[in-house]
């Protein structure tokens, strides 16, 4: 099997595994929100804060078990990079230029909103984000309406935004810098090089040395998830000599299914179940949540679709095959399904508990407004004539 057939076979498994994955984590998420605000929520919320080794359980999930999540993310992003749909610049061209314009709009909109409130600044990021998960769980139901070629454009799309999203929360969101921890986490680095370097394969120095890099950074000041990432792109993607399967491949396939039918789950259940009642006297219309709906359904939608144009007014980069203009909206809709980095950016930009409490319900919102509107434009394309894009 060639190189490439080869990548195009592990892209479309990435394809289905994260669509079906993304199914169960609409249900888990709406089982959250449903406990949340049934007489259960206090043993939900009891247990979330269940003390476990110094921690809470929901400290656990978003520091800890989110770690696999952004490891993974570090690996899809290095794979497509060298050798998949982004692995040379004609192909990163499109991809690229969609994800920066649904990541500046929704900013500038927010941002607008939330003007002459200084204190809500900190969630300009917050509406940025694609949830790659979901946005391709709401693809799969249109099922074979919509393109192949349309569903590569979402998700490299999409691995963009999440390179976005973790250089976003590493820069911004860091806070109490501790350079020992620091110089700890970057010894840890630099040995995880070394070992890529000189051709290590086998998997088990790599886990350990990311386990203790992980709690260096646990105490450096940048979130611990994002030592994930750094172990992603330490994993050697070359091929043996005898011929088997690259470490990254193998991580690659056995995290995908973990991650997508486990870990984001868990991190929806956990997250997104919040009291209606304990937003205070905030309002899901108050400016912060406003300007996290309106970043998210109109920012994202408006902000990829006119990059898109703007990039085939100049001749860049090459256009989905088969793709009409109505399909690119539907999956710029798509883009404003937030849901996961949304979540977890929010939770690192506000502490207060309304503030969160708005957030997630504005997310929750501004993603469904956004799946709905990508849903319906996608299964109605062939009733409505559409110019083809090319």
């Amino acid at each position: 099997m060639s190189s490439s057939r080869r990548t195009r076979t592990t892209f479309q498994r990435f394809i289905e595994s994260e669509a079906a994955g993304g199914v169960v984590l609409m249900v888990s998420a709406a089982l959250g929100l449903a406990m949340a605000n049934s007489p259960l929520a206090p043993d939900y919320e009891a247990m979330l804060h269940a003390p476990i080794g110094g921690l809470d359980l929901l400290h656990w999930i978003n520091d800890g078990l989110m770690t696999f999540f952004f490891l993974l993310v570090g690996l899809e992003i290095k794979r497509e990079m060298v050798e998949g749909q982004l692995d040379t610049w004609p192909q990163r061209a499109l991809p690229l230029i969609a994800a920066l314009g649904g990541m500046l709009v929704p900013a500038l909109i927010f941002m607008a909103v939330n003007f002459p409130h200084p204190e809500n600044w900190r969630g300009w990021a917050v509406p940025t984000a694609t949830d790659i998960a979901f946005a391709l769980g709401v693809l799969a139901l249109v099922g074979s309406r919509v393109p192949t070629s349309l569903k590569v454009f979402l998700t490299s799309l999409a691995i963009i935004d999440d390179l976005g999203a973790i250089l976003i929360i590493a820069i911004v969101y860091a806070s109490d810098l501790s350079f020992v921890a620091l110089a700890v986490t970057a010894v840890f680095a630099a040995t995880l090089y070394w070992l890529n370097r000189r051709g290590e394969t086998r998997p088990l120095p790599y886990i350990l040395l990311g386990v203790m890099l992980w709690a260096a950074m646990l105490f450096s000041g940048i979130h611990a998830t994002l030592a994930g990432v750094i172990l992603a792109l330490m994993i050697p993607i070359n091929h043996t000599s005898d011929g088997k399967t690259s470490l990254l491949h193998s991580m690659e396939r056995g995290l995908s299914k973990w991650v997508a039918y486990l870990v984001l789950p868990i991190f929806g259940f956990a997250n997104a179940g919040v009291s209606i009642a304990s937003t205070g006297h905030m309002s899901l219309f108050s400016p912060l949540g406003l300007g996290i709906i309106a970043g998210l359904f109109l920012g994202k939608q408006f902000g990829v679709l006119a990059a898109v144009f703007l990039a085939r007014q100049g001749r860049v980069g090459a256009l989905p095959a088969g793709a009409s203009w109505r399909h690119i909206y539907g999956v710029a809709a798509l883009c404003g399904i937030g849901f996961t980095m949304s979540l977890f950016i929010g939770l690192l930009a506000f502490t207060d508990p309304e503030k969160q409490a708005v957030l997630k319900l504005a997310v929750l919102v501004g993603s469904l407004l956004s799946a709905l509107a990508g849903a319906l434009t996608l299964l109605t394309t062939d009733l409505v004539k559409s110019k083809p894009a090319g």
